[in-house]
């Protein structure tokens, strides 16, 4: 690269001076600085920094073996184990992308995207290897299936593959020499949206963004060195928002978890002292609800993230009650997980609990690495007012922010338009300069012309203390347009009527925001706790249908 200064002449970009960044060289300084300390917890699994590195340049080693070259698709079908922390270096060294695939998807899903992202090969635990042989007899051309068998699953399962993975590894070479990316805009991971309607979106992330968002992790959460971190956030969620790479970053230590259960993650919180934890709300939810007796003998500081839908303030303020700090983080799958972050303000401890848990519901400023982010209005592209109230699209641009769409470059462009990533999240942008997203663009309710937001809706709905979660959708109405139609999870052993809910939204919210209606009942969720709201419209014009 040429130096644009006369006087800079023959100070080039060079090997002594500049490399390509990438979290793969977090691993390497673990092992090397830290090779002993305790690097993954799983059931009475134990294995060092330097083990976990050694396994993983074995993996990448044994597929470079097996014909995996630089640039092809990796997937992998595997819960919350060792397996997929190494994946996410393994896969990578041996110049792999790594396509780490939902668990709870089904097999014509699984299908779509082993074809769309042309996998080459697929780790596969034996839980799902009933899904994925029915994926893969839709698949006319080979993929090399290796077989997962985890000693802390004892269920249903097979093994379906050419390979187990600890004999397909043991073959490779320990002190395997992977070569860093030629260029940190290399792609480093694929992963899949949600695709509630039509085929889902394949994002790509590159190793600069991958690098970025672990550093910023750890910034963000002001994580000390070697802090224990559980994982109760699916690492397929993207890629566990980047922290497989920033607690090596850390040398922290990875307590794995197959599944969310709140008797099991208050055990190993206890035993292993774990520090950090990351989740969706209904994650949190569960933790609130449970019993006292869970919690006994856990004297020291937990540290939490939750993100997905913005938290209602009655869930801060349960964390709060239960001893376990609260950050609130928000991102989507193409900012590589959270890119902004409610960071609280010293001033803020002297409110009260119900103000203070208003301040941190909100989505607050970009992470420290993120670029820029802003509240705009998606036709013009200004910045709208920072008056709290007139609501604009929530936009990002930046290093953290993916590649683009594989293989659909109008999605890409759209998402793009105008220089800016595009959220699809309508919020406002307050005076002290915090976002609040007040609804998705297509969950916004019309009635009579008024904007009503759903989530305004649901806060008040989930501080009735019978209420574990609602979700608020539009139901069809023919006076109005649309009106407000509420779906409540009641808590355990919890009783509460129609009339008594909607009177209490009535006294807490402006006549025409209150629900017109009230169905109980689980809500139906995805496999990282977001509640499908387009399962509920269905409903609710079903149900508005059967009234008319």
């Amino acid at each position: 690269m040429s130096s644009s200064h006369p006087d800079e002449m023959g100070l080039e970009r060079n090997a002594a001076n500049f490399a390509a960044l990438s979290p793969l060289g977090f691993i390497e300084r673990a092992a090397a600085v830290h090779p002993h300390r305790l690097a993954v917890i799983h059931g009475d699994r134990r294995q060092t920094w330097l083990q976990t590195c050694e396994r993983s340049r074995r993996l990448a080693s044994a597929l470079v073996a097996a014909g995996i070259a630089r640039g092809d698709t990796v997937a992998a079908m595997l819960s919350n184990t060792p397996e997929m922390i190494e994946a996410h270096f393994g896969v990578p060294m041996a110049g792999a992308v790594l396509n780490a695939l939902n668990t709870r998807l089904d097999a014509d899903a699984i299908a779509f995207m082993l074809e769309h992202g042309e996998a080459k090969a697929i780790l596969v635990d034996r839980e799902f290897s009933a899904t994925i042989a029915q994926a893969l007899a839709q698949i006319k051309r080979p993929i090399l299936v290796i077989d997962v068998d985890d000693t802390e699953y004892a269920g249903a399962g097979s093994r379906i593959g050419q390979h187990a993975y600890e004999a397909f590894i043991a073959a490779g070479d320990s002190q395997y020499l992977w070569q860093p990316p030629a260029d940190e805009w290399d792609a480093i991971a694929l992963n899949y949206t949600s695709g509630t309607t039509g085929n889902p979106k394949g994002v790509v992330y590159h190793h600069r963004g991958a690098y970025l968002n672990a550093v910023c992790n750890l910034l963000t959460w002001a994580m000390p060195h070697h802090s224990v971190y559980l994982w109760t956030l699916p690492m397929f969620h993207c890629n566990g928002w980047c922290f497989p790479w920033a607690i090596a970053a850390n040398a922290g230590t990875h307590v794995c978890l197959r599944r969310v259960d709140a008797a099991l993650i208050f055990q190993l919180i206890r035993e292993h002292k774990v520090t950090h934890y990351c989740g969706a709300p209904i994650v949190h939810t569960t933790l609130i609800n449970a019993s006292d007796e869970l919690r006994e003998g856990i004297s020291h500081r937990v540290r939490a993230m939750v993100a997905g839908a913005a938290p209602p303030a009655s869930m801060i303020e349960g964390m709060e009650r239960i001893g376990i700090d609260l950050t609130h983080v928000y991102g989507l799958t193409e900012v590589y997980g959270p890119a902004a972050v409610c960071e609280r303000q010293p001033e803020w401890a002297d409110l009260d609990v119900g103000e203070r848990a208003s301040r941190n519901s909100r989505q607050g400023v970009r992470y420290l690495l993120q670029d820029g982010m802003s509240v705009m209005d998606p036709d013009t592209m200004t910045p709208v007012p920072a008056d709290g109230e007139t609501m604009g699209e929530l936009m990002f641009r930046g290093n953290i922010t993916m590649k683009g769409y594989l293989k659909n470059p109008t999605a890409t462009a759209q998402a793009f338009a105008g220089g800016w990533f595009h959220s699809g999240d309508l919020a406002v942008m307050h005076p002290d300069g915090y976002a609040k997203i007040k609804d998705r663009s297509k969950d916004i309710i019309i009635s009579g012309g008024e904007n009503i937001s759903s989530i305004e809706v649901e806060d008040v709905l989930t501080r009735h203390p019978a209420v574990l979660l609602a979700a608020v959708v539009a139901q069809p109405e023919e006076k109005w347009g649309e009106s407000p139609c509420a779906f409540v999870e009641l808590k355990p052993a919890a009783t509460v009527g129609e009339a008594e809910l909607l009177a209490w939204c009535r006294e807490r919210l402006a006549r025409f925001k209150a629900p017109r209606r009230v169905i109980f009942g689980p809500l139906p969720r995805t496999s990282t706790g977001k509640i499908q709201k387009f399962v509920l419209r269905q409903q609710a014009r079903s149900a508005s249908a059967i009234d008319t």
